[in-house]
């Protein structure tokens, strides 16, 4: 069986950051590029093996994909090859003569991450001083040079409270979009989430937020990330309002995903868990995950071309199943729409086809058997 080619692909350029983000997917980081990263020459048959399946976006990511001195070169060979090509960064390492360099390799957009509405907030979720003053410099000189910057926030009990100055610092920042990452218990994740992680409860709440908020903000990209449910919420909304009488129109944001919109290139998104189905995660060292907090190898490009692992993983053609989701998620109408986080459900239960454990939305065809 031939399977579409991904949509999105993210590659650890490095495990090297200068940042320690309490919530960091990673365990181990570094302050400088590690011996198992993968060379020039091996980042170059990587995207000559993807662009022999599709053309996905592909976005560097790290660590901080910056203290690579080959990102240039490598964003450039994959501009060239026709992969629409984004960086993730913290933004710290960046003045207005890298945003250059950054526009000229051939990046059509940046996203950097901002874990708090200010300093003190940002800072301490980022492990260093300075660090917020020094991502909206960053971000500023992106927009100098003319390029689509934006901002990813990572969710939790932290900020819960700060999403509306969130999207305050997204417009004042002129941001072309506001990324919310709900926290997955990966990782340094793990060791945070009992204090962190908000309750299925402030998940509804959030995603609720979001839905009414893209409503009023139509200039202004909104996407929901480890939190598929979203894709459930607006479903279920939009039908209450043709019911309502109060249907209306979709954001420009949707217009441009849609329609082709380069921005909405970018965005790639179509449904919710694309783990393994619309998007795959390459690490530092050559292994491919279903998406970068879902860390169950489905092969090693190192080892075997990127086609053979995107076409033949068992692991990839389990989660391309929705008949094999457990629990609620497998009874749940909207399973094939939303599927669950399957890295949350493996994070907290070790089995990524578990029911997704911070959904607080129970099925209606769902029976319950007592014991």
């Amino acid at each position: 069986m031939t399977y579409p080619p991904p949509r999105l692909v993210f590659w650890e350029t490095t495990a090297g950051c200068n940042l320690r983000c309490i919530h960091c997917r990673r365990v181990t980081l570094a302050d400088q590029l590690t011996p198992q990263d993968l060379t020039t020459d091996e980042a170059f048959t990587l995207i000559d093996q993807m662009c022999a399946v599709g053309r996905p976006v592909f976005v560097l990511s790290g660590g901080e994909p910056l203290f690579r001195p080959d990102i240039f070169e490598i964003a450039r060979y994959a501009s060239d090859a026709g992969l629409p090509v984004a960086l993730a960064t913290n933004g710290t390492m960046i003045d207005d003569a890298v945003a250059a360099r950054i526009k000229a390799s051939g990046v059509k957009r940046v996203s950097i991450s901002f874990d708090g509405a200010d300093a003190e907030t940002h800072d301490h979720f980022r492990g260093l001083a300075g660090s917020f003053d020094d991502a909206v410099r960053g971000f500023q000189a992106l927009r100098r040079v003319g390029l689509p910057v934006q901002i990813n926030t990572t969710v939790a009990n932290h900020n819960k409270a700060q999403l509306e100055r969130m999207l305050q610092l997204a417009k004042d920042l002129d941001a072309v979009g506001l990324h919310l990452f709900l926290l997955v218990p990966v990782g340094c994740g793990v060791q945070i989430a009992e204090k962190q992680m908000i309750s299925a409860q402030e998940y509804e709440r959030v995603l609720n937020w979001l839905y009414d908020t893209e409503q009023s903000e139509p200039d202004l990209q909104l996407k929901a990330t480890c939190a598929p449910h979203y894709f459930r919420v607006m479903r279920t909304r939009r039908a209450q309002e043709r019911r309502d009488g109060m249907s209306r129109e979709l954001p420009a944001s949707h217009d441009r995903q849609v329609n082709g919109h380069p921005h909405g290139q970018m965005h790639a998104a179509t449904k919710g868990c694309l783990a393994g189905t619309g998007v795959c995660f390459v690490s530092h060292r050559g292994e491919i995950f279903p998406c970068g907090y879902l860390p169950v190898e489905a092969g090693n490009v190192r080892t075997q071309p990127f086609g053979d692992i995107w076409e033949g993983s068992e692991l990839f053609s389990q989660l391309r199943d929705p008949e094999q989701l457990e629990g609620k998620c497998g009874a749940c109408q909207f399973k094939t729409l939303c599927s669950g986080c399957r890295a949350r459900s493996y994070g907290l239960t070790g089995n990524y086809l578990a029911e997704e454990p911070f959904c607080a939305y129970q099925p209606e065809s769902r029976t319950v058997v007592l014991n």
